[in-house]
C-alpha cells in the first residue's frame, strides 16, 4: 500500500471516525455505532472499506486496528526515497520541470493539461509516484490513490483512472490495474 492510498482510505469522515473507534476499543459494528453516531449501513460500508485496504482486521467478528499497515507504509526505505526525490520534479528537463510545476503540488494535481502529450507526462508522473512496477491494484485501490490527487483539481478521479489507461500509462484486466512496462521505463 503506498502512503496516498493509506490517506485516500483515511480522507473519507466516516472511515476515519469508523477506524478511530476500532483503535480505541470498538470490536463489533454495533459498539462502532453507538461509540460514533454513524449508521448501521455506513458502519458496515466503511469497515468493507477499511479491511479491503488492510487498516482493520475481522477476526471471527472481533475487530481490531491493524497497525502493520502504517509500519509497513513509514518503514519502507525505498518508497522514503522516491518521496524525497519526487517533492520536485527533477527531470533534468527543464521544460518538463516547468509543466509539471505548472499542474502538480507536491501530492496534489492542480490541473490536467488539455494538450495530449502534456497530460500524458503530468499524468505519467502522477503514475510513477503512485504506483509500483510489477505491483497489480485493485479498483477500489486506485480509486482511492486518484482521489487524494484529484482533491481540489477540477477532475475526478474517474476521468483521471480513465486518461491513465487510454494514454497507456496504467493497463487493466477483470478489475486489476498496474503500471504498463512502457510507462515504468519512460518510453
Amino acid at each position: 500500500m503506498t502512503a496516498q492510498a493509506l490517506a485516500g482510505l483515511l480522507a473519507d469522515e466516516t472511515r476515519l471516525r469508523v477506524f478511530s473507534a476500532v483503535v480505541l476499543g470498538a470490536v463489533t459494528p454495533a459498539e462502532i455505532t453507538s461509540a460514533t453516531g454513524v449508521k448501521a449501513k455506513d458502519v458496515t460500508l466503511a469497515l468493507r472499506k477499511l479491511t479491503s485496504g488492510g487498516l482493520v482486521a475481522d477476526d471471527k467478528g472481533q475487530l481490531t486496528a491493524a497497525s502493520g499497515t502504517f509500519k509497513e507504509v513509514l518503514r519502507s526505505p525505498a518508497r522514503a526515497k522516491r518521496t524525497a526525490a519526487a517533492a520536485e520534479p527533477g527531470t533534468g528537463d527543464e521544460s518538463t520541470d516547468s509543466l509539471l510545476r505548472t499542474f502538480v503540488d507536491g501530492d496534489r494535481l492542480l490541473g490536467v493539461p488539455s494538450r495530449l502529450g502534456r497530460r500524458r507526462t503530468v499524468l505519467a508522473h502522477l503514475a510513477h509516484r503512485s504506483f509500483r512496477s510489477g505491483e497489480r491494484y485493485p479498483e477500489r485501490a486506485v480509486n482511492d490513490i486518484l482521489r487524494v490527487w484529484s482533491e481540489g483539481s477540477g477532475t475526478d478521479h474517474v476521468a483521471l483512472r480513465r486518461y491513465l489507461i487510454e494514454l497507456d500509462v496504467l493497463d487493466r484486466a477483470d478489475g486489476v490495474y498496474w503500471l504498463r512496462a512502457e510507462a515504468a521505463t519512460g518510453s
